[in-house]
């Protein structure tokens, strides 16, 4: 990555929301008509909607430059290396400091078959000059189910290919089925248990083939989205005695203090809560301990929300139900509700949503929450602050709902 802001910027977060809000803009066209609207709607121009996305990109890249020049921060280009603990090689010169940190990020991964150069990552995704017609999407994860969302929405007939039988998998099993479910009626096709086998070219276009024999041809695009792996593999971290997993993450303690006491790792390359906002927060904390005098300043991991910007959105803060089950037991209550928000009260097309509490103990602390539906990621932010503090069923309770919303059915659960 040789743009200013990584990942997030550059082929994630960033762009991927705007590719959001152009699909839910399509949304919100095909329900304008049961609000009194005639429109006509003459297509959708994708590379008019790449090049304002690519210009506001380019726009956030000058201002991370502008704000490392304001604060005195020398901005290195180049590929570096350890030297040892506390000397780095950059292309030929050389740099020593008492304290380093490691935020290289990390990198989609593809399969190890035959023609997995004919496919694409999600970094490809950003590049692509025209919407593919028919896209085959192999993976189950956040990545997956976002791009897979969007390229439905703008036009594309869209075939999800998982290894297991559900998405999000490290997710609730209430957002799991339901977004199952979600992604179905929006005519998004699903093949489930398919491991790849090889990718090649016919006729008819790219041909997606699985180790048990079956075979999907007729795809102008396939992306692969399996995972994303840590970007650590040119840093010669045998040079300063920081060590990795088997996977090439770097594990870290509290402090986020790698094997090599000077040396720390923030972000994705230390394999936990692989968020941007992670990474900041553990980056601001680092600080304030390091240079702040603020010794016992670290993350807290716990409690940490996640959105994911399918179709529709769901989020989740705390334990999932077989978490809280395993720690609490007996102790575990479970407040649901599923109902069609008011959005489509006047359209024969319905999106549920569906929401989860999780309590514990005598107290009925929440310990988990889980949301599908539109909102999911805006209303989560306050109940995360809420949950964080330590709030209780009670709290929430006794809290007035604002009414009509879908965010009113959290406080309302009985």
């Amino acid at each position: 990555m040789n743009r200013l802001g990584g990942t997030c910027v550059n082929v994630g977060c960033v762009p991927k929301k705007v590719m959001w809000y152009a699909a839910s803009t399509a949304e919100h066209v095909r329900l304008a008509a049961d609000y009194g609207f005639s429109l006509e709607v003459n297509g959708h121009d994708w590379p008019k909607l790449k090049l304002a996305r690519d210009a506001y990109v380019g726009r956030l890249n000058d201002i991370y430059a502008e704000n490392l020049e304001k604060q005195g921060v020398e901005h290195i280009k180049g590929r570096a290396r350890f030297i040892d603990a506390h000397t780095i090689d950059v292309d030929g010169k050389q740099y020593r400091a008492d304290h380093i940190t490691i935020a290289t990020g990390g990198h989609p991964e593809v399969p190890d078959i035959p023609g997995v150069e004919l496919g694409i990552t999600s970094d490809g995704f950003f590049e692509l000059e025209e919407r593919p017609l028919r896209v085959a999407i192999v993976g189950s994860g956040y990545i997956s189910v976002e791009l897979g969302g969007v390229l439905n929405a703008l036009g594309s007939e869209t075939t999800l290919f998982i290894r297991k039988q559900s998405v999000v998998r490290s997710f609730d099993q209430m957002l799991q089925d339901e977004l199952l479910l979600a992604m179905a009626a929006e005519g998004i096709g699903i093949e489930k248990e398919f491991i790849p086998a090889s990718l090649d070219k016919t006729g008819r276009g790219l041909c997606l083939r699985s180790v048990d024999g079956r075979s999907h041809d007729g795809f102008d695009c396939v992306l692969w989205a399996i995972g994303r792996a840590a970007s650590t593999r040119e840093l010669a971290l045998e040079n300063c005695g920081v060590q990795t997993d088997s996977e090439g993450f770097i594990p870290v303690d509290d402090y986020q203090v790698t094997s090599a006491e000077n040396i720390f790792a923030i972000g994705d390359v230390t394999g936990a809560e692989a968020l941007t906002p992670v990474a900041i927060a553990a980056g601001r904390r680092l600080a304030d301990r390091v240079f702040g005098g603020m010794s016992d300043r670290h993350l807290d991991y716990r409690t940490i929300p996640t959105v994911i910007f399918s179709h529709p959105q769901l989020g989740t803060v705390g334990m999932t139900e077989r978490e809280a089950r395993a720690q609490f037991g007996d102790q575990l209550k479970v407040y649901r509700s599923r109902f069609n928000p008011m959005r489509y009260a006047l359209s024969d097309h319905k999106v549920p949503s569906s929401m989860k509490l999780l309590t514990a103990g005598q107290e009925e602390k929440i310990v988990g929450c889980h949301v599908i539906g539109d909102g999911a990621d805006e209303m989560l932010q306050g109940f995360a602050v809420a949950i964080r503090m330590g709030a209780t069923k009670r709290d929430f309770d006794d809290t007035v709902a604002i009414h009509p919303t879908s965010a009113e059915e959290f406080v309302t659960m009985r």
